[in-house]
């Protein structure tokens, strides 16, 4: 592949740790819980710095520091201020429940934040239940209210499932009342731990889930707070599909993201922690351009989005844009990237997927 070919790489998604102190019953990851698993990693501060200045003349814009738990690094004040000095964007995904003035201090810092809170019920005990740590819900509220407290507006993300579907309307009031800037509602994915949920018939159809959406549409989201159901491309009005407003596009940006795990390890992204295929290689032995650009599996996916696609994804006259949805669910489900999303195909097998966003063409099964 010649050098102009290679995209961007705009996005660093930093699993900075595989250690969390909660046991979420729908975490795609599993990651190990600290109270209980010994062997958790924590990526190395000083590797850190290193990956992102390598990073930079690629194009570098922004880091996402994710988890399992970010907030549990002992040197995240370090990463943060690391972030900062090369004045990247940044991106916090956190459950919240760790988050300390010294923490809050340390955000402010940043010019161009976004932090995103999980939240998977409006009640200590429905958020609890599926966190699986008594008295999650009360310390989550509290570092929302300390974030809030120093202007830092965050995201609450929340779980659709049915132990939680009930509490839709009482999450958006929630966080009008703590302050929180949007509410994202993520659909339950079929993969880890979320697996055995589906397994169990504690998924929400889908049929009921594009209902929901449907009521968050036209009742519940407001200029003041913004509410949506992230779900495909295909499944939004085009007003949503072309703004770039928040989370309205929402596709992950495959083709100009990297993840990088707590052991070094660069991978398509988080999906690496269970699924090794999906791993390229470690930066204690390889240079971020070394891997962005010989990587054999980014190189097929570069050549492939989107005329390999199969199934509902390739009929999709949205392909060009979505890409697939989410290349990792996709090899995670059936151990081939191309393979449909899973919520595309089954509603188009329903008859619920939009028949004008549909072309004609057949094969790619």
């Amino acid at each position: 592949m010649d050098e102009k070919e290679i995209p961007p790489l705009h996005y660093l998604y930093s699993y900075i740790t595989d250690g969390c102190n909660l046991r979420c019953r729908h975490c795609w990851i599993k990651p190990h819980y600290i109270a209980q698993e010994k062997g958790v990693n924590y990526l190395n501060a000083e590797l850190f710095s290193h990956i992102l200045e390598e990073a930079l003349p690629l194009g570098l814009k922004g880091v996402k520091l994710t988890g399992g738990e970010p907030l549990l690094h002992p040197e995240l004040i370090k990463i943060l201020s690391t972030i900062r000095r090369l004045n990247l964007e940044l991106t916090l995904e956190t459950n919240g429940t760790l988050i300390g003035e010294n923490v809050v201090a340390a955000l402010c810092e940043h010019s161009v934040l976004h932090v995103s809170v999980s939240l998977d019920g409006a009640t200590p005990e429905t958020n609890d239940h599926i966190r699986n740590v008594k008295g999650a819900f009360k310390h989550t509220i509290s570092g929302i209210e300390r974030l809030v407290s120093s202007n830092l507006r965050p995201q609450i993300i929340f779980t659709l499932m049915e132990s939680n579907k009930e509490e839709v309307t009482a999450i958006v009031k929630l966080a009008q009342e703590v302050g929180a800037c949007s509410v994202k509602i993520n659909c339950l994915q079929p993969v880890a731990r979320g697996k055995k949920i589906f397994s169990r018939g504690g998924a929400v159809p889908v049929e009921e889930i594009l209902t929901i959406s449907r009521m968050v549409d036209e009742e519940l989201t407001s200029p003041a707070l913004p509410v949506s159901v992230h779900l495909p491309l295909a499944f939004r009005p085009l007003s949503q599909i072309f703004s770039q407003k928040g989370d309205a596009c929402a596709t992950c940006g495959i083709l100009g993201i990297l993840g990088l795990l707590a052991d070094g390890s660069y991978a398509l992204c988080g999906i690496g922690e269970i699924v090794k295929e999906m791993v390229f290689g470690r930066a204690q032995d390889h240079s971020v351009k070394e891997i962005w650009s010989e990587s054999k599996i980014l190189k097929e996916i570069r050549r492939g989005l989107p005329g390999r696609l199969k199934g509902t994804c390739r009929r999709c006259i949205l392909k060009g844009i979505c890409l697939g949805s989410c290349l990792a669910q996709n090899f995670y489900r059936r151990r081939d990237v191309w393979s449909p999303f899973w919520f595309c195909e089954e509603a188009e097998a329903q008859g619920l997927f939009p028949t004008s966003r549909l072309t004609s063409l057949s094969g790619g099964k």
